[in-house]
């Protein structure tokens, strides 16, 4: 089934151009071109991924990622102005999944895309129920429990923390992870890393602020510790 994906994007000339690219390569496109639009396109609607601007009318969209993140696992790639660092950085921390710069590279922009699409919860680990300090990780069934409670995760988190749990005391890179989570295989940007274990701290923690299970080493990149 060929996937359907929410672009969110005002300019109707850069939303134009992004439906005809997508079209082309065979997705299913549906059109939001203001914020409030896109909360309800995307939890009324099933899609397989949110193409989301970061500029827009009647809610940001940071508030919109945020809005969505509440609800749906959805996979979200925003689209930021080129080189702004906070706006990369706010992005992610509101749940975006991934970023590609505007103007972007059309051939750049859907590989992002693929790599987002072709990810599944299992991941293709085994069934093996994984163990760490209070965690229970449940790979048939993408779950992820703390104790009796279930933890929700985004399906980027998921494979972050599936990751660090089946090779637990290895220090990994962010350039590592970058390759093996996220699956690009040219360099890419380490605050994607950053952003995202910032985010599952909050998630499998006690005290994000003081971390025992997924710990920073200093220089070398992150280990998750049981």
């Amino acid at each position: 089934m060929l996937a359907k994906i929410l672009v969110v994007e005002d300019e109707p000339d850069v939303r134009f151009l992004l439906r005809m690219l997508l079209e082309e390569e065979g997705y299913h496109v549906a059109e939001a071109d203001d914020g409030e639009k896109a909360v309800v396109a995307a939890l009324e609607s099933p899609h397989d991924l949110v193409l989301l601007d970061l500029r827009l009318p009647k809610m940001n969209g940071f508030d919109v990622c945020r809005a969505i993140r509440k609800r749906s696992a959805v996979p979200i790639v925003m689209l930021t102005a080129h080189d702004d660092s906070h706006d990369v950085v706010a992005g992610l921390e509101a749940g975006a999944d991934d970023y590609v710069a505007k103007p972007f590279v059309e051939r750049e922009l859907l590989a992002r895309i693929r790599v987002q699409l072709r990810r599944t919860h299992g991941g293709g680990r085994g069934s093996a129920v994984l163990h760490g300090g209070p965690l229970e990780l449940h790979p048939e069934e993408a779950l992820v429990l703390r104790g009796a409670d279930p933890v929700n995760l985004t399906r980027t988190e998921y494979r972050l923390l599936l990751h660090f749990m089946t090779n637990p005391h290895r220090v990994y890179s962010r350039e590592q992870l970058l390759e093996q989570v996220w699956e690009y295989d040219y360099a890419g940007d380490g605050r994607l890393v950053d952003a995202h274990v910032r985010r599952l701290r909050l998630k499998i923690e006690t005290d994000p602020a003081n971390p025992t299970l997924l710990l920073t080493v200093r220089g070398m990149g992150y280990k998750f510790v049981p």
